[in-house]
């Protein structure tokens, strides 16, 4: 699958004579290359002279090349200047800080800082809790990485990491008015990492974990939710099993097949993989089949962590051990959370009848949507160019928002559960459709609802 994405989006500049109609020659020349023009700006000219900004959306790195090339051999044209959009965007980073009070006076600044602050301090010397109430704590996560398993780039550490948490942040504030800030460690020892959290605790309401590998995550995350009394969440275990299993409740409904009788098959039983199972084995699930990169988990296969250990004792009741287009013989649902292209279209030729396929490997999926769609009577993908889209936006905005505002400790399954309702119910039955079982991620319906449920299923764990 082939299709322009405005993350390779850029913007030519060229130059060239009025005479020569050089805005019909640059539409050819970017038709013939199959590039998604967006805008064409005129932006100097003069009686015999032209300068045009050309911004089209190409496939990516290599394609935007070929397309400021052929431009640039337009007879008459001189390219002045290439500009990657995505790369324009992050200079500088895509989030600051900025005062939420007035400093312009001296009475200003009596009260923001000392000799008024040090009034403050003791108060919260004297009772610690109203650090909640009087800092940035109540409404302030860390969205905390080492940089080992960033989207699907892998090990790259924790500098590369740096802009993939900056957009977390950045959404965290555009979706639930959340402060987040990216803790990128340079270490990827799990001790270090524990600690390291531990003694920065004070200044946050909440740890969101992101892109650590697996099985180190499984553990940074356990032991934290002991040491501290705030929630963590990681968000690449239970944001995503909280939206696949939202997306997948609607699905399920609209092809009328219950979750305890449907075949499940899973690529990809690592961090969301795991999370996701445990998921939909908590919302009645009863068979799931997993495989991984030495293929299928069953019953004998080696588990060296609890969370491997408890995958191989839950799945795969029925002990199979074929392959993944065997295990896709009658089986209701597919979700990948693994690698491109994995599928063929014979094996999903050989699924049930209105089965459901969520191919969620980034940017390519398990299997092109368009095969996928000749078989499956739902069809889900992680990207923004498909419809369905999987994203964890719909989920950790809205999970947070509830945390800080009910000054939760912890996070329990029936609150997960609570935020997956929440999304799925977002969609309402006269919408639900084979094109529509999960909300946008601008639908500003999401994170209020979201919110909602998770204060109520805090305040009924506190009962």
């Amino acid at each position: 699958m082939a299709s322009t994405s405005p993350g390779y989006g850029i913007t030519i500049r060229v130059e060239g004579p009025s005479a020569n109609k050089p805005v019909s020659a640059i539409t050819t020349a970017l038709n013939s290359q199959g590039a998604a023009l967006t805008a064409l700006d005129i932006v100097e000219s003069s009686y015999d002279r032209v300068v045009i900004d050309i911004t089209c959306d190409t496939i990516d790195a290599e394609h935007a090349d070929r397309v400021a090339k052929t431009v640039s051999e337009i007879p008459g044209l001189t390219v002045r200047k290439v500009s990657d959009r995505t790369f324009l965007l992050h200079l500088g980073g895509k989030i600051e800080i900025q005062s939420k009070v007035q400093i312009k006076t001296r009475d200003d600044l009596s009260r923001i800082y000392t000799p008024g602050v040090a009034r403050v301090c003791m108060a919260i010397a004297e009772e610690p809790s109203d650090a909640r109430r009087l800092t940035i704590k109540r409404n302030t996560v860390a969205v905390v990485t080492d940089g080992s398993a960033v989207l699907g780039l892998g090990n790259i550490g924790p500098s590369a990491a740096l802009p993939v948490m900056e957009g977390k942040a950045a959404l965290f504030k555009r979706f639930a008015n959340v402060d987040a800030w990216p803790v990128c460690l340079d270490t990827q020892d799990v001790d270090e990492i524990v600690r390291t959290v531990q003694i920065l605790a004070p200044v946050y309401g909440g740890i969101n974990l992101e892109d650590i590998s697996a099985p180190r995550c499984f553990e940074v995350e356990r032991r934290l939710r002991e040491l501290l009394d705030i929630p963590v969440f990681h968000d690449d275990q239970h944001g995503t099993a909280i939206v696949v299993f939202a997306a997948l409740r609607n699905a399920l409904k609209l092809v009328n097949k219950p979750i305890d009788k449907v075949k499940i098959v899973i690529s990809g039983v690592g961090a969301a993989g795991t999370a996701v199972s445990r998921l939909l084995f908590l919302g009645g699930a009863k068979t799931i089949i997993g495989f991984d990169l030495d293929g299928v988990i069953h019953k004998g296969s080696p588990a060296n962590d609890p969370m491997r250990e408890w995958f191989v004792k839950e799945s795969n009741p029925d002990n199979f051990q074929g392959s993944i287009g065997q295990a896709l013989d009658g089986a209701d649902v597919f979700i990948g959370l693994s690698a491109p292209n994995l599928l063929s279209e014979s094996d999903v030729s050989r699924m049930a009848a209105e089965s459901i396929i969520f191919a969620l490997a980034n940017p390519d999926p398990e299997i092109d949507p368009e095969i996928a769609r000749k078989y499956a009577r739902v069809v889900a993908t992680g990207r923004s160019d498909q419809p369905n889209q999987i994203n964890n936006v719909l989920a950790f905005p809205g999970v947070f928002r509830g945390l800080l505002d009910t000054g939760a400790s912890k996070i329990y399954d029936s609150m997960l559960l609570a935020a997956a309702d929440a999304i799925a119910d977002c969609v309402k039955p006269e919408q639900l459709n084979e094109s529509f079982i999960i909300p946008s991620v601008f639908d500003p319906a999401v994170t209020p609802a979201v919110a909602s449920a998770m204060r109520t299923a805090i305040k009924k764990t506190s009962q």
